[in-house]
């Protein structure tokens, strides 16, 4: 598992090394000037979240990171329809690539749609621009889709996740640990 923004800190104090979740990632790049960076699949609410309360910190430091994330959509194990409405909540853009459909990180389409969308890289700049004169104080998620013929087959893709949630409920697996038990 990755090394949030709170654990960062101590993580260095220590001499500790190792990978940063993108709200980590965010954060470091900001305060080193840097105004893009490129990641797989975002964090995000995860399913049964009106229970667990469990939503990643990457929405939150989206939130007040003035930064270009360009990534594959949030990870497909977690709600994505409760995570772009938290983005929305969060005044975070959520700009399409070449798209007007969201991904779903191993997926092209999640199933949901994005209301905005640029064809290159000029007019994502170009919206960067704006948004830099506009003062946004919240990040921009560019959604860049896996070309549909690198994609996981979809009926594998919710075989095998729907096989992994059951497994995570019979062997007791909650919060922060259901993540890395999916992935793996």
């Amino acid at each position: 598992a990755g090394c949030g923004v709170a654990a960062t800190a101590t993580a260095v104090a220590r001499g500790g090394s190792g990978a940063t979740t993108v709200a980590a990632t965010g954060h470091l790049a900001s305060l080193a000037g840097l105004r893009v960076f490129a990641t797989g699949g975002l964090g995000g609410v995860h399913r049964q979240a009106r229970d667990s309360w469990d939503e990643s910190a990457d929405l939150n430091t989206l939130a007040v990171t003035p930064m270009t994330v360009v990534c594959s959509g949030v990870k497909s194990i977690l709600d994505v329809g409760a995570t772009l409405e938290r983005l929305e909540t969060l005044n975070v853009g959520v700009l399409g690539y070449a798209t007007n459909r969201f991904p779903g990180f191993y997926l092209t389409d999640s199933g949901f749609p994005v209301f905005w969308s640029a064809q290159d890289a000029a007019a994502v700049a170009d919206i960067m621009k704006v948004r830099d004169t506009l003062r946004i104080p919240s990040a921009l998620v560019v959604a860049n889709p896996l070309p549909e013929s690198e994609q996981l087959d979809p009926d594998v893709h919710d075989h095998v996740l729907e096989e992994g949630l059951r497994l995570a409920s019979a062997r007791n697996i909650t919060g922060k640990d259901v993540t890395p038990f999916l992935l793996d």
